[in-house]
């Protein structure tokens, strides 16, 4: 984890590889319910707020705080974001179906959630947080490629994020780009296989994500990411 937080503050991201991020996961909880944790994302709604008219999004949504008190679920609410960080689908309140209970509460999650709370509390001591999770399938097919970021290269609007791949199937590209504000590109890469995870200053770097295409025509492809956003609390 230091050597995160070290690469974090100098560059502003970071990419770790599968097995170390698996790794760190496991040292600091347990993921004894994974298979039924990656299974989940195969029960996702269709996002109907895709202002391209795209069908290819599918995703659940939670909230959470963590304060003195550790970590607990907030009451369902919808995804907001300001059109200054999202052009596409800011400004308004987006209400999706949420993380099932048994996936929100159990060991994976937590683990994630906790993990990310470790790393990102030596990068922003002293704060109580706002998380939100979103469970993201981006499918791919022959008439409709898979934009995993429609709105193009982009911040949040939080402090900090993890994008974590759960799965790939029959895709092929969704290559991550990290750019700085003024739009240099500081680095690029593409999470290939489970765990792989990218580690987001979102103050301080936007990124973004190429579409997605099917391998082979005949069968499905999708791209299964679970998205972890802290946003300080004032």
């Amino acid at each position: 984890m230091s050597d995160l937080v070290t690469q974090i503050r100098r560059d502003g991201y970071a990419f770790v590889d599968g097995p170390a991020m698996r790794a760190i996961l496991e040292a600091n909880g347990s993921l004894a319910d994974w298979e039924a944790f990656a299974a989940s994302w195969g029960d996702l709604g269709l996002d109907t707020y895709m202002a391209d008219g795209g069908r290819y999004r599918k995703r659940r949504f939670a909230a959470y705080r963590a304060g003195p008190d550790g970590i607990g679920r907030k009451t369902h609410q919808p995804h907001y974001q300001s059109r200054d960080y999202n052009p596409l689908h800011g400004d308004i309140e987006r209400w999706f179906e949420p993380v099932l209970p048994e996936i929100g509460a159990g060991p994976s999650m937590q683990t994630i959630l906790q993990t990310c709370r470790g790393l990102f509390d030596q990068l922003t001591p002293g704060a109580s947080w706002h998380i939100e999770v979103h469970q993201f399938r981006i499918e791919a097919r022959v008439e409709e490629e898979g934009r995993p970021t429609p709105e193009g290269m982009h911040r949040d609007g939080v402090d900090h994020v993890l994008v974590l791949l759960i799965h790939r199937e029959n895709i092929r590209s969704g290559v991550t780009t990290i750019n700085d504000l003024e739009g240099h590109v500081l680095g690029s890469f593409t999470l290939a296989q489970p765990f792989d995870s990218a580690l987001v200053d979102d103050r301080r770097v936007m990124h973004g994500v190429t579409p997605v295409e099917p391998v082979d025509p005949e069968r499905p492809g999708f791209r299964d990411v679970l998205v972890v956003t802290f946003r300080r609390e004032d």
